[in-house]
């Protein structure tokens, strides 16, 4: 734990430099919780949300609102459909950084060093995806506090309020949240492992983001609404393709190939 403790300071103490990457830590996720308090603060000030069909614009949704008003379940709706927003925190923050982590060393010249220590592959592994995660994990839910705070101030219906603690947002914030850093973690990593410039890395890792901007469009649109059976299975899938992408990471991790190919 020390070398791993050692190699995730040395790795922030990097990363953090670099000014899009703060950007990407910091602001990113504000701007990502504001867009949604704005919209339902939009939505509380005008009221005119009560006033629409649930029948013709959430029948796939009015059954998970119980014994809600049209005024509440619209609120609802409206706050579910902005969770694929706190899903992307966890996988555009740490691909940002974890991009950065080997191909980024490589052209400081600071990988050679690394990789001579005795550090085993999985610890260095390991240093670099904690280092990568754990910020994108506390950002995202430091952001989910903010926008529960940001529910409570501008007083919205109390049934309303108590969705955010049910299981659909408990498993979507705090599980499958964590189960996306480490994809997107384990993905960057290989990329980053196996390009030669870090623009390339992330905008190759880049592409894990597309699913949940689909999850995001098909909520909008009403092609589809979370619930709790959805947010379940994929927190499943994520999990089993951690699982693979693990395996095959550690797999890809030559030490002497990365060395060898960029000389």
């Amino acid at each position: 734990m020390t070398k791993i403790s050692t190699l995730i300071k040395k790795e922030w103490a990097e990363v953090f430099k670099n000014k899009f990457v703060l950007f990407s830590v910091a602001f990113m996720p504000l701007i990502f919780t504001a867009i949604p308090l704005a919209v339902l603060y939009s939505i509380r000030s005008s009221g005119e949300m009560g006033d629409f069909s649930m029948e013709e614009l959430y029948s796939q949704m009015a059954g998970l609102c119980g014994d809600m008003t049209a005024a509440e379940c619209n609120q609802f709706v409206i706050i579910t459909q902005f969770m694929p927003l706190f899903m992307m925190m966890p996988v555009i923050i740490p691909i940002t950084i974890a991009s950065y982590s080997i191909v980024g060393e490589k052209t400081t010249r600071t990988l050679e060093p690394l990789l001579a220590t005795p550090i085993t592959t999985i610890e260095l592994l390991a240093g670099k995806g904690l280092a990568a995660g754990l910020p994108a994990v506390f950002a995202t839910w430091v952001s989910f506090m903010i926008f529960v705070i940001g529910g409570l101030l501008m007083k919205i219906e109390s049934k309303v309020m108590a969705s955010f603690f049910n299981p659909l947002w408990l498993i979507g914030i705090f599980l499958l949240g964590p189960l996306l850093a480490l994809a997107a973690i384990s993905l960057a990593i290989m990329i980053s492992s196996r390009t030669t410039d870090p623009r390339v890395a992330e905008q190759i890792s880049g592409l894990f983001i597309l699913p949940l901007v689909g999850l995001l469009i098909a909520q909008t649109t009403g092609f589809l609404f979370l619930n709790e059976s959805l947010i379940t299975w994929i927190a499943i899938g994520v999990a089993i393709l951690d699982v693979g992408l693990l395996v095959f990471a550690v797999q890809l991790f030559q030490r002497e190939t990365i060395l060898t190919r960029w000389k």
